[in-house]
């Protein structure tokens, strides 16, 4: 762009820049996606898994059943897939078939096993 004079004008480049690098970032933040990771829940115990919850790891804001309508039978497992995460790791909790919850910790982005045996701590809400 020139001036009246015929010299050039910085600002008006300046702007065409600045509109330009706009039309480019829109769509890369609009395609910035959330972090997802996939947990294969394997029952190694004698008990069935009810009812599977995610959760900010320290929070108690738990999802919906992730089984749906589905158990999880003794000798069995569950694929969670493309779990989404608002932070570095997310928390797994197990719900079986006497009302106690077992949980992990699972980072995000990786793959992840959990695997309940009858050895993983219970919470019962007071004796196991």
């Amino acid at each position: 762009m020139k001036n009246s004079d015929g010299t050039r004008n910085p600002r008006g480049l300046i702007i065409i820049c600045v509109a330009l690098l706009a039309v480019i970032a829109v769509p890369l933040l609009s395609s910035a996606r959330t972090q997802t990771t996939s947990v294969n829940i394997v029952n190694n115990s004698n008990r069935e898994i009810r009812n599977v919850y995610l959760s900010p790891v320290n929070t108690d804001d738990w999802s919906s059943n992730q089984l749906d309508h589905a158990t999880i039978p003794p000798g069995q497992s569950f694929a969670l897939n493309n779990v989404a995460c608002d932070q570095q790791q997310v928390k797994v909790i197990g719900e079986d078939q006497d009302g106690c919850f077992l949980s992990t910790v699972v980072t995000c982005g990786d793959s992840a096993t959990w695997t309940i045996t009858n050895d993983t701590a219970r919470d019962c809400g007071g004796d196991n």
